[in-house]
């Protein structure tokens, strides 16, 4: 599986949502600032709803921003051999079944299909990234699903 290309598909999804989260923020700002949103009485608060929702949305645009320089600045290379770390695509073997997974600086929980095959994209602050970080191909582990164990062994590390 060609990581560049992973890259490449992240990026694309992100600019996607960025987009989006840009149109979304200026429907809000528009939506704040607009003279039906000034208050009738004290009790009237679609103005300050409006300007919390704007607020959000220019996080959330300047999250996708910082997604997208981490990614951008990621340099990918093959990691066979090598323990995981950032930029590693790994298989999993889970009790559901095989499971791909990118370690990204960024974006977790992002899903992307490559080669038929879909990769979930997880971060080192989630707990299974954090589980994975140095494991090498072979390892196993268990981590802890809603209360309850899962297992998962390491397959291989591109």
């Amino acid at each position: 599986m060609d990581k560049t290309h992973l890259q490449t598909l992240i990026i694309d999804k992100l600019l996607t949502d960025l987009r989006i989260a840009k149109d979304a923020l200026k429907a809000s700002h528009e939506a704040a600032t607009h003279a039906e949103s000034k208050a009738e009485n004290k009790y009237d608060t679609r103005g300050l709803e409006a300007a919390y929702l704007a607020d959000g949305q220019r996080r959330r645009v300047a999250e996708i921003e910082a997604a997208l320089a981490s990614y951008r600045n990621l340099s990918v290379r093959d990691l066979t051999g090598e323990p995981i770390r950032l930029g590693a695509l790994v298989s999993l073997e889970l009790a559901s079944g095989f499971r791909w997974v990118f370690l990204g600086p960024d974006a977790a929980g992002m899903s992307v299909k490559v080669d038929q095959a879909e990769v979930l994209v997880i971060s080192p602050h989630s707990p299974l990234g954090r589980a994975l970080l140095g494991c090498r191909e072979g390892d196993e582990g268990e981590l802890l699903v809603d209360g309850r164990p899962q297992q998962y062994g390491v397959l291989t590390i591109y």
